[in-house]
Protein backbone atom coordinates (compact mmCIF):
# COMPACT_ATOMS: atom_id res chain seq x y z
CA UNK A 1 0.00 0.00 0.00
CA UNK A 2 1.48 3.42 -1.29
CA UNK A 3 0.58 5.58 2.08
CA UNK A 4 1.73 8.60 0.98
CA UNK A 5 -1.37 8.11 -1.81
CA UNK A 6 -3.47 8.01 1.84
CA UNK A 7 -3.14 11.15 3.67
CA UNK A 8 -5.54 10.47 6.36
CA UNK A 9 -4.95 6.81 7.25
CA UNK A 10 -0.66 8.35 7.09
CA UNK A 11 -1.32 10.59 9.87
CA UNK A 12 -3.80 8.23 11.61
CA UNK A 13 -0.97 5.77 12.05
CA UNK A 14 2.04 8.68 12.07
CA UNK A 15 -0.10 10.04 15.32
CA UNK A 16 -1.56 6.79 16.82
CA UNK A 17 1.81 5.40 16.67
CA UNK A 18 3.94 8.52 18.27
CA UNK A 19 1.25 8.59 20.67
CA UNK A 20 0.95 5.48 22.14
CA UNK A 21 5.00 4.41 22.18
CA UNK A 22 5.26 8.25 24.21
CA UNK A 23 2.85 7.19 26.92
CA UNK A 24 4.64 3.74 27.35
CA UNK A 25 7.86 5.07 26.93
CA UNK A 26 7.31 8.31 29.40
CA UNK A 27 5.53 5.67 31.74
CA UNK A 28 8.55 3.19 31.69
CA UNK A 29 11.02 5.85 32.40
CA UNK A 30 8.22 7.14 35.47
CA UNK A 31 8.44 4.02 36.84
CA UNK A 32 12.70 3.75 36.74
CA UNK A 33 13.76 7.24 37.60
CA UNK A 34 14.13 6.48 41.26
CA UNK A 35 17.11 9.20 40.89
CA UNK A 36 17.84 9.77 37.14
CA UNK A 37 16.86 13.09 35.87
CA UNK A 38 16.01 14.28 39.42
CA UNK A 39 17.27 18.10 40.19
CA UNK A 40 18.44 18.05 43.81
CA UNK A 41 20.45 21.47 44.22
CA UNK A 42 17.35 23.63 44.57
CA UNK A 43 20.31 26.20 44.84
CA UNK A 44 21.20 25.68 41.20
CA UNK A 45 17.77 26.11 39.28
CA UNK A 46 14.90 27.37 41.14
CA UNK A 47 11.05 25.33 40.15
CA UNK A 48 7.96 26.05 40.65
CA UNK A 49 7.50 22.62 42.24
CA UNK A 50 8.51 21.90 45.74
CA UNK A 51 9.22 18.00 45.15
CA UNK A 52 12.09 16.61 43.19
CA UNK A 53 10.90 14.97 39.93
CA UNK A 54 12.42 13.61 37.13
CA UNK A 55 13.34 15.72 33.98
CA UNK A 56 12.56 12.92 31.68
CA UNK A 57 10.65 14.46 28.66
CA UNK A 58 13.56 14.88 25.88
CA UNK A 59 14.58 11.86 25.93
CA UNK A 60 11.25 10.24 24.54
CA UNK A 61 11.19 13.32 22.47
CA UNK A 62 14.15 12.23 21.06
CA UNK A 63 13.80 8.93 20.87
CA UNK A 64 10.59 9.21 18.94
CA UNK A 65 12.36 12.19 16.70
CA UNK A 66 15.11 9.12 15.54
CA UNK A 67 12.41 6.66 15.15
CA UNK A 68 10.71 9.10 12.60
CA UNK A 69 13.49 9.73 10.36
CA UNK A 70 13.19 5.68 10.03
CA UNK A 71 10.42 6.04 9.24
CA UNK A 72 10.95 9.09 6.43
CA UNK A 73 13.09 6.65 5.07
CA UNK A 74 11.15 4.08 4.71
CA UNK A 75 8.07 5.82 2.89
CA UNK A 76 11.34 7.04 0.24
CA UNK A 77 10.98 5.81 -3.40
CA UNK A 78 13.90 4.00 -4.53
CA UNK A 79 14.93 7.38 -6.92
CA UNK A 80 14.43 10.08 -3.64
CA UNK A 81 15.67 9.53 -0.30
CA UNK A 82 13.84 12.11 1.87
CA UNK A 83 17.10 12.34 4.13
CA UNK A 84 18.96 13.55 1.20
CA UNK A 85 18.13 17.19 1.96
CA UNK A 86 20.65 19.41 3.34
CA UNK A 87 17.70 21.31 5.50
CA UNK A 88 16.64 18.18 6.95
CA UNK A 89 20.29 16.27 7.89
CA UNK A 90 20.91 20.22 9.54
CA UNK A 91 17.79 19.85 11.57
CA UNK A 92 18.82 16.44 12.77
CA UNK A 93 22.47 17.48 13.80
CA UNK A 94 20.95 20.58 15.24
CA UNK A 95 18.45 19.14 17.65
CA UNK A 96 20.87 16.09 18.57
CA UNK A 97 23.37 18.65 19.85
CA UNK A 98 20.94 20.31 21.30
CA UNK A 99 19.78 17.03 22.77
CA UNK A 100 22.78 16.23 24.44
CA UNK A 101 23.47 19.78 25.88
CA UNK A 102 20.19 19.57 27.54
CA UNK A 103 21.31 16.30 28.79
CA UNK A 104 24.33 17.41 29.97
CA UNK A 105 22.55 20.43 31.64
CA UNK A 106 20.09 18.17 33.00
CA UNK A 107 22.99 15.96 34.57
CA UNK A 108 25.55 18.40 35.32
CA UNK A 109 24.34 21.37 35.77
CA UNK A 110 26.30 23.53 32.75
CA UNK A 111 27.20 26.97 32.64
CA UNK A 112 25.14 29.35 30.82
CA UNK A 113 28.24 30.39 28.87
CA UNK A 114 28.73 26.93 27.44
CA UNK A 115 24.86 26.49 26.86
CA UNK A 116 24.66 29.81 24.83
CA UNK A 117 28.18 28.55 22.79
CA UNK A 118 26.23 25.35 22.06
CA UNK A 119 22.89 27.40 21.10
CA UNK A 120 25.13 29.70 19.15
CA UNK A 121 26.37 26.31 17.50
CA UNK A 122 23.04 24.82 16.51
CA UNK A 123 22.07 27.91 14.46
CA UNK A 124 25.27 27.72 12.48
CA UNK A 125 24.20 24.39 11.56
CA UNK A 126 20.76 25.32 10.34
CA UNK A 127 22.11 28.11 8.62
CA UNK A 128 24.76 25.86 7.02
CA UNK A 129 22.61 23.21 5.86
CA UNK A 130 20.72 26.29 4.28
CA UNK A 131 17.81 26.84 6.51
CA UNK A 132 18.03 30.42 7.70
CA UNK A 133 15.49 33.92 7.82
CA UNK A 134 15.24 35.87 4.64
CA UNK A 135 14.07 39.34 5.76
CA UNK A 136 16.77 41.52 4.35
CA UNK A 137 18.57 41.84 1.54
CA UNK A 138 22.00 41.61 3.43
CA UNK A 139 22.80 38.30 4.17
CA UNK A 140 25.18 39.06 7.12
CA UNK A 141 21.73 40.34 9.18
CA UNK A 142 19.88 37.51 7.94
CA UNK A 143 22.29 35.44 9.18
CA UNK A 144 22.50 37.26 12.42
CA UNK A 145 18.66 37.50 13.00
CA UNK A 146 18.39 33.64 12.54
CA UNK A 147 20.80 33.14 15.14
CA UNK A 148 19.39 35.32 17.47
CA UNK A 149 15.98 34.18 16.89
CA UNK A 150 17.66 30.05 17.54
CA UNK A 151 18.99 31.17 20.50
CA UNK A 152 16.47 33.09 21.81
CA UNK A 153 13.16 30.48 21.18
CA UNK A 154 15.80 27.49 22.87
CA UNK A 155 15.67 29.85 25.71
CA UNK A 156 11.97 30.88 25.67
CA UNK A 157 10.75 27.21 25.75
CA UNK A 158 13.89 26.61 28.44
CA UNK A 159 11.95 29.35 30.71
CA UNK A 160 8.45 28.40 29.92
CA UNK A 161 8.77 25.03 31.44
CA UNK A 162 8.35 26.55 34.66
CA UNK A 163 4.87 25.30 35.31
CA UNK A 164 2.70 22.08 35.11
CA UNK A 165 2.02 21.78 31.19
CA UNK A 166 2.99 25.27 30.47
CA UNK A 167 5.25 24.49 27.91
CA UNK A 168 4.01 21.56 26.35
CA UNK A 169 0.86 23.28 25.28
CA UNK A 170 2.30 25.99 23.86
CA UNK A 171 4.59 23.71 22.06
CA UNK A 172 1.70 21.81 20.77
CA UNK A 173 0.08 25.21 19.01
CA UNK A 174 3.15 26.31 17.75
CA UNK A 175 3.27 22.83 16.13
CA UNK A 176 -0.54 22.36 15.12
CA UNK A 177 0.38 25.30 13.45
CA UNK A 178 3.34 24.26 11.44
CA UNK A 179 1.43 21.16 10.25
CA UNK A 180 -1.84 22.93 9.50
CA UNK A 181 0.07 26.05 6.84
CA UNK A 182 2.10 23.05 5.34
CA UNK A 183 -1.27 21.19 4.81
CA UNK A 184 -2.37 24.33 3.20
CA UNK A 185 0.25 24.80 0.73
CA UNK A 186 -0.13 21.10 -0.16
CA UNK A 187 2.77 19.90 2.10
CA UNK A 188 1.30 17.18 3.78
CA UNK A 189 3.99 14.82 2.77
CA UNK A 190 6.27 17.01 3.41
CA UNK A 191 9.42 15.63 5.77
CA UNK A 192 8.92 18.79 8.11
CA UNK A 193 5.12 18.29 8.37
CA UNK A 194 5.89 14.52 9.00
CA UNK A 195 8.13 15.05 11.97
CA UNK A 196 5.98 17.57 13.43
CA UNK A 197 3.14 15.60 13.36
CA UNK A 198 5.41 12.90 15.08
CA UNK A 199 6.44 15.87 17.52
CA UNK A 200 2.50 16.10 17.97
CA UNK A 201 2.28 12.57 19.00
CA UNK A 202 5.17 13.02 21.67
CA UNK A 203 3.85 15.36 22.83
CA UNK A 204 0.11 14.59 23.49
CA UNK A 205 1.32 10.89 25.30
CA UNK A 206 4.06 12.80 27.70
CA UNK A 207 1.37 15.63 28.35
CA UNK A 208 -0.51 12.64 29.93
CA UNK A 209 2.44 12.99 32.71
CA UNK A 210 3.08 16.58 32.52
CA UNK A 211 -0.84 17.82 32.97
CA UNK A 212 -1.00 19.70 36.94
CA UNK A 213 -0.79 17.63 38.95
CA UNK A 214 2.45 16.78 37.42
CA UNK A 215 4.83 13.29 37.61
CA UNK A 216 7.64 14.17 34.87
CA UNK A 217 9.43 17.44 33.96
CA UNK A 218 10.66 17.97 30.01
CA UNK A 219 13.83 19.62 31.88
CA UNK A 220 16.35 21.10 30.00
CA UNK A 221 16.53 17.87 28.07
CA UNK A 222 13.10 18.27 26.30
CA UNK A 223 13.25 22.25 26.56
CA UNK A 224 16.40 22.43 24.35
CA UNK A 225 15.59 20.09 21.79
CA UNK A 226 11.70 21.52 21.63
CA UNK A 227 13.52 24.86 21.38
CA UNK A 228 15.78 24.02 18.11
CA UNK A 229 12.53 22.60 16.99
CA UNK A 230 9.95 24.82 17.12
CA UNK A 231 13.06 27.65 15.95
CA UNK A 232 13.36 25.57 12.63
CA UNK A 233 10.04 25.76 12.61
CA UNK A 234 9.05 28.98 12.93
CA UNK A 235 12.19 29.88 10.05
CA UNK A 236 10.70 27.43 7.59
CA UNK A 237 6.82 28.00 8.70
CA UNK A 238 6.43 31.77 9.75
CA UNK A 239 9.40 33.66 8.38
CA UNK A 240 9.64 32.59 5.10
CA UNK A 241 6.04 31.76 4.37
CA UNK A 242 5.16 33.69 1.47
CA UNK A 243 1.28 36.22 2.13
CA UNK A 244 -1.18 35.36 -0.45
CA UNK A 245 -2.62 38.85 -2.21
CA UNK A 246 -5.82 39.30 -3.57
CA UNK A 247 -5.16 37.27 -7.17
CA UNK A 248 -3.78 34.56 -4.44
CA UNK A 249 -0.23 34.71 -5.48
CA UNK A 250 2.22 34.19 -2.85
CA UNK A 251 4.46 37.43 -2.09
CA UNK A 252 6.89 37.76 0.13
CA UNK A 253 6.18 40.90 3.05
CA UNK A 254 8.76 41.23 5.57
CA UNK A 255 6.97 43.48 7.81
CA UNK A 256 3.77 41.10 7.94
CA UNK A 257 5.75 38.35 8.63
CA UNK A 258 7.36 39.80 11.67
CA UNK A 259 3.51 39.95 12.87
CA UNK A 260 3.31 36.66 12.08
CA UNK A 261 6.10 35.30 13.92
CA UNK A 262 4.59 37.40 16.72
CA UNK A 263 1.62 36.35 16.70
CA UNK A 264 2.54 32.45 16.68
CA UNK A 265 5.10 32.61 19.75
CA UNK A 266 2.89 35.49 21.17
CA UNK A 267 3.51 33.20 24.80
CA UNK A 268 7.62 32.56 24.88
CA UNK A 269 8.44 36.03 23.30
CA UNK A 270 5.94 37.57 25.74
CA UNK A 271 7.03 35.75 28.98
CA UNK A 272 10.98 36.21 28.09
CA UNK A 273 10.55 39.32 26.72
CA UNK A 274 8.60 40.40 30.62
CA UNK A 275 10.86 37.87 32.33
CA UNK A 276 14.29 39.51 31.14
CA UNK A 277 13.21 43.31 31.58
CA UNK A 278 12.09 42.64 35.10
CA UNK A 279 15.32 40.56 36.02
CA UNK A 280 17.58 43.56 34.61
CA UNK A 281 14.85 46.19 36.53
CA UNK A 282 15.51 44.49 39.65
CA UNK A 283 19.35 43.79 38.84
CA UNK A 284 19.33 40.41 38.76
CA UNK A 285 20.72 38.03 35.88
CA UNK A 286 18.26 37.12 33.32
CA UNK A 287 19.54 33.51 33.09
CA UNK A 288 19.74 32.92 37.14
CA UNK A 289 15.47 31.46 37.64
CA UNK A 290 13.42 32.58 39.46
CA UNK A 291 9.18 32.43 40.62
CA UNK A 292 8.86 35.63 38.66
CA UNK A 293 7.41 33.83 35.13
CA UNK A 294 4.30 35.59 33.79
CA UNK A 295 2.55 32.40 34.92
CA UNK A 296 3.62 33.41 38.48
CA UNK A 297 2.31 36.47 38.62
CA UNK A 298 -1.21 34.87 37.15
CA UNK A 299 -1.17 31.94 39.83
CA UNK A 300 0.00 35.01 43.00
CA UNK A 301 -3.25 36.62 41.40
CA UNK A 302 -5.78 33.63 42.20
CA UNK A 303 -6.00 31.82 38.88
CA UNK A 304 -5.26 27.84 39.08
CA UNK A 305 -2.30 26.46 37.34
CA UNK A 306 -4.33 24.24 35.37
CA UNK A 307 -6.82 27.34 34.37
CA UNK A 308 -3.18 29.10 33.43
CA UNK A 309 -2.20 26.75 31.04
CA UNK A 310 -5.46 26.62 29.27
CA UNK A 311 -5.21 30.29 29.20
CA UNK A 312 -1.62 30.10 27.55
CA UNK A 313 -3.33 27.62 25.00
CA UNK A 314 -5.78 29.68 24.34
CA UNK A 315 -4.02 32.92 23.53
CA UNK A 316 -1.21 31.84 21.47
CA UNK A 317 -3.70 29.27 19.91
CA UNK A 318 -5.83 32.74 19.34
CA UNK A 319 -2.36 33.82 17.97
CA UNK A 320 -1.98 30.60 15.12
CA UNK A 321 -5.54 31.70 13.94
CA UNK A 322 -4.70 35.50 13.54
CA UNK A 323 -1.72 34.41 11.72
CA UNK A 324 -3.12 31.37 9.30
CA UNK A 325 -5.87 34.37 8.13
CA UNK A 326 -3.15 36.83 7.57
CA UNK A 327 -1.13 34.64 5.48
CA UNK A 328 -3.92 33.65 3.32
CA UNK A 329 -5.65 36.82 3.81
CA UNK A 330 -9.06 35.97 4.48
CA UNK A 331 -9.69 38.50 7.11
CA UNK A 332 -7.64 40.94 10.11
CA UNK A 333 -5.65 43.31 8.80
CA UNK A 334 -1.74 43.88 10.06
CA UNK A 335 -3.31 46.48 12.90
CA UNK A 336 -6.24 44.11 13.88
CA UNK A 337 -3.03 41.61 14.57
CA UNK A 338 -0.82 43.69 15.99
CA UNK A 339 -3.44 44.92 18.63
CA UNK A 340 -4.29 41.10 19.60
CA UNK A 341 -0.40 41.14 20.58
CA UNK A 342 -0.36 43.96 22.86
CA UNK A 343 -3.38 42.54 24.96
CA UNK A 344 -0.99 39.53 26.55
CA UNK A 345 1.70 41.93 27.02
CA UNK A 346 -0.31 44.51 28.96
CA UNK A 347 -2.23 41.96 30.66
CA UNK A 348 1.19 40.40 32.21
CA UNK A 349 2.46 43.65 32.77
CA UNK A 350 -0.86 44.65 35.33
CA UNK A 351 -0.48 41.38 36.93
CA UNK A 352 3.38 42.13 37.61
CA UNK A 353 2.08 45.31 39.17
CA UNK A 354 -0.60 43.96 41.45
CA UNK A 355 1.68 41.28 42.19
CA UNK A 356 4.37 44.00 43.74
CA UNK A 357 1.75 45.90 44.97
CA UNK A 358 0.96 42.77 47.62
CA UNK A 359 4.23 42.35 48.40
CA UNK A 360 4.89 45.92 49.89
Amino acid sequence: MNFLSNIPLLYTLLFCGTLTFSILINGLFLNFSQNLGIRRNQGVQIRWSESAKPALGGISFYIVFLISFIFLELLSENSHSYLSSKKIIGLLFSVTLAFLMGLADDAFDTKPLIKFMVQCFCGVILISTGTKINTFESEFLNYSLTLLWVVGIMNSINMLDNMDGIATLVSLGIAFFTLYINMYFQQATSPVSLITLTIIGTLCGFLIYNWHPSKIFMGDTGSQFIGIFLAFCGIDSCWNTPVLEANNLPVMHPFQNIVIVALVFVMPLTDTVIVVINRLLKGSSPFVGGRDHTTHFMFFNGITEKRIAVLFLLINGMGGLLAFLLITRFAYSVEVCLAFLSYPVLLFLFLLYLTRRKKK
